[in-house]
């Protein structure tokens, strides 16, 4: 094996978003070090995985697909020191990383899910499995450029009468400021004129005066407090909604590759850039013209003193600047490990039955807590930094301000300053050094808006499902369903979960899909409802392709059952009617009773107003199936697909529903297992190897069953 280098430059860190793109992620970051720097969201939306990762074959393949020469070795960890530098490691046999560094004491990795962090000679040995990638520049590669810089507006959209509100707050702010660089000549005057003078007339002259101006100031204050209030509840309502608005516009396998804490700690970005640009940036804008009025002054009085003034605040950025890469970085483990704490929680608190079933209970809340020490670790790192921060600079600024009063003092005894002018200077200098230092701190706080910003761009620059201007006009005018060849897997490399599949529904027509269990029976279902895209074929409603009429619109027409549907806090009226304003009880008590659980309801202390609890914990297991079949019904549907819908009830209740479902005069498409909603279907269509392998009627022999598709052979994911 040849010998390569050990070192070199750093690789640029990129975190994973998704579970399962570490692969990708690794790929990016060794692609952006040979200067190909295609970065993760866009490799993520042309080589997609499923929540399974990908196989070290895949990501040759996608590497190829780069320009990348791809070696896969299989080595000791003492032969890692001989690979070419960055290579991608096996890492724990379900993750990868980016080998950056070989050191005596250890290996500098990237981590997608970690950052940049040393691991000593124990841990390789115990993490490494012993296969490595190494990955160089092939003929074909090609060096890109970084895509552009993120723009405010494609994080957060337009904002009404935004820029109006913010010049105005800048308006006010500037006029305070006026007021505070007045201040010191009151202090001047007093004491080079009206005491040296003994005028007492001039002294309450001027003291009046500059009462007023403070009255004015406290005025245009309040005014400045309401604007900045207002207008931070204006951005934050429209942000937040609009970023809101497009994360629940996206995709289905969006939000299935990603955990809920990660999902939620990105959208609280939005509230970090919010604050930043209604407080930050304003005061960085007055911070930075008060300083060039301030220093203005002191050149004006002393240019030898400003000059000392300048070399504290040069130091103090340089400083700071110096400390910023491993700030950001602070803040961003600092918000991994909050959201892994929160994410944690609410999975916790969500699966608490499940927990106390296995007596697990202890064992969680151990986990939980040490997500807890994580995260307290991390913000004390960060607060560390701002300690440190905050102590250098009371240091650098009360040691240039001794010797600036030590020198003034020897202007003054050399005639060349008065007293008044020296306390003056004092002032403007104090003004000067606490405004650059805050707008040195404010320009990092802006800095910073970069990290939330990529972190908000996960998910607002996330493809949306697609919706033509169709979903406007006037609903199909038949719900016929027919697949075509219809294939699908959940990323490439990957078996055919579904491949050549081909079935109609007609309308007023049940079909009952049986198979077994794990055979893509739900993924059809959610292919054919538009949840999903398939990789082939073609899903018609009424003759028109799903993808061209929208998935929205046809969703629109039909009631859904699946099988993982949730009930949301509220009243049992307000789950069946959900997202009707006027909710209609003459519907939702028809929709109930054709879901066979109107008595149940009316048995309920509050009737259909009684409150369910989160996600329905006040309804049995039935009832809560029942409910959500109400509400499907409620939406009076031209097409019902029923996934499993009664699965969680007794045969009675299966007898009733199956007999009121039959009733209606609309088309069904069933997954099924139980005999008795099979028998109340007009056709079965058997699921077998990814496509429908036979036909039957209940009660009729079944016709000839249909070649099945070959099973591909199952990789070996990671991620």
């Amino acid at each position: 094996m040849p010998c390569a280098s050990t070192g070199g430059a750093d690789v640029e860190a990129i975190r994973q978003s998704a579970v399962g793109e570490c692969g990708l992620a690794c790929l990016a970051m060794v692609a952006e070090h040979h200067g190909h720097r295609i970065g993760l969201p866009a490799l993520r939306q042309r080589f997609p995985l499923s929540l399974k990762g990908a196989s070290l074959a895949r990501l040759v393949a996608i590497a190829g697909a780069l320009g990348l020469q791809a070696r896969a070795l299989r080595l000791e960890p003492a032969q890692l020191r001989e690979l070419k530098l960055p290579c991608v490691l096996h890492w724990n046999l379900d993750h990868y990383v980016v080998l950056e560094k070989v050191g005596r004491r250890g290996l500098r990795i990237l981590d997608p899910a970690l950052g940049r962090r040393h691991v000593d000679a124990d841990e390789v040995a115990r993490r490494f499995t012993g296969v490595a990638l190494e990955l160089t520049p092939a003929a074909a590669f090609a060096p890109r450029a970084a895509p552009p810089p993120l723009r405010l507006r494609q994080l957060l959209g337009r904002v009404a009468g935004g820029l109006r509100a913010l010049g105005l707050l800048l308006a006010l702010s500037l006029a305070l400021q006026v007021f505070v660089l007045l201040a010191p000549m009151q202090l001047q005057w007093i004491v080079d004129h009206a005491l040296v003078a003994a005028d007492r007339e001039l002294l309450a002259v001027i003291a009046l005066g500059f009462a007023l101006l403070l009255a004015l100031q406290v005025g245009v204050g309040l005014l400045r407090g309401w604007t900045l209030v207002a207008l931070a509840a204006a951005l934050g309502r429209q942000w937040t909604g609009n970023v809101l608005a497009h994360a629940l516009r996206l995709p289905l396998d969006f939000f299935q590759k990603r955990h809920l804490g990660d999902v939620v700690s990105r959208l609280g970005a939005v509230q970090a850039i919010q604050r930043t640009l209604t407080t930050g940036f304003v005061e960085a804008l007055v911070d930075g013209v008060l300083a060039v009025a301030t220093a203005t002054m002191m050149l004006l009085y002393s240019p030898k003193l400003a000059a000392i003034g300048f070399l504290a605040v040069a130091l103090y950025l340089a400083a700071r600047m110096t400390a910023f890469p491993h700030l950001r970085e602070a803040n961003e483990r600092q918000l991994e490990a909050a959201a892994s704490q929160q994410g944690h929680l609410l999975e916790s608190l969500r699966g608490i039955q499940s927990l106390k079933v296995a007596g697990q209970e202890p064992a969680r809340a151990a986990q939980y807590r040490s997500l807890v020490v994580d995260t307290l670790n991390r913000e004390l790192r960060l607060a560390t930094f701002g300690l440190g921060f905050s102590s250098g600079q009371q240091l650098l600024f009360g040691g240039e301000r001794v010797l600036v009063i030590w020198l003034g003092a020897g202007l003054v005894l050399d005639g060349g300053f008065s007293v008044g002018m020296l306390l003056a200077y004092l002032a403007w200098k104090d003004q000067f050094a606490a405004r650059t230092a805050t707008l040195v701190d404010r320009l990092v706080e802006l800095r910073m808006l970069r990290l939330h910003g990529e972190r908000l761009a996960d998910i607002v620059l996330a493809e949306p499902e697609h919706d033509p201007a169709s979903d406007f006009e006037q609903a199909p005018a038949s719900l016929r369903i027919e697949v075509r060849e219809l294939g699908f897997r959940y990323a490439d490399g990957e078996p055919w979960v579904l491949r050549g599949c081909s079935f109609h529904v007609d309308e007023g027509e049940t079909v009952a899909i049986v198979g077994a269990s794990g055979g893509g029976k739900t993924t059809l279902l959610k292919l054919v409802l538009g949840l999903l895209s398939p990789e082939e074929g073609r899903v018609l409603v009424g003759g028109r392709d799903l993808r061209r009429l929208g998935a929205r619109n046809f969703r629109a027409q039909v009631g859904v059952v699946m099988q993982d549907d949730q009930l949301f806090a509220g009243s049992i009226a307000d789950n069946i009617a959900l997202g009707d304003d006027r909710v209609d009880m003459v519907r939702v008590e028809a929709a109930a009773r054709a879901a066979a659980v109107h008595d149940e309801i009316a048995a309920m202390p509050m009737g259909y107003h009684s409150l369910i609890g989160d996600m329905g914990s006040a309804l049995s297991g039935g009832q809560k199936q029942r409910v959500i079949l109400a509400r499907a019904l409620y939406r009076q549907p031209r097409l019902l697909v029923l996934d499993e819908a009664t699965s969680h009830l007794d045969v009675g209740n299966e007898q009733r529903v199956n007999a009121a479902i039959r009733q209606l005069r609309i088309g069904k498409l069933i997954v099924a297992h139980r005999p008795e909603t099979i028998a109340a279907a007009d056709r079965v269509l058997v699921l077998h190897g990814g496509r429908i392998v036979q036909e039957a009627r209940p009660g009729l022999p079944p016709g000839p069953p249909a070649r099945a598709a070959p099973e591909a052979a199952s990789p070996v994911p990671t991620g």
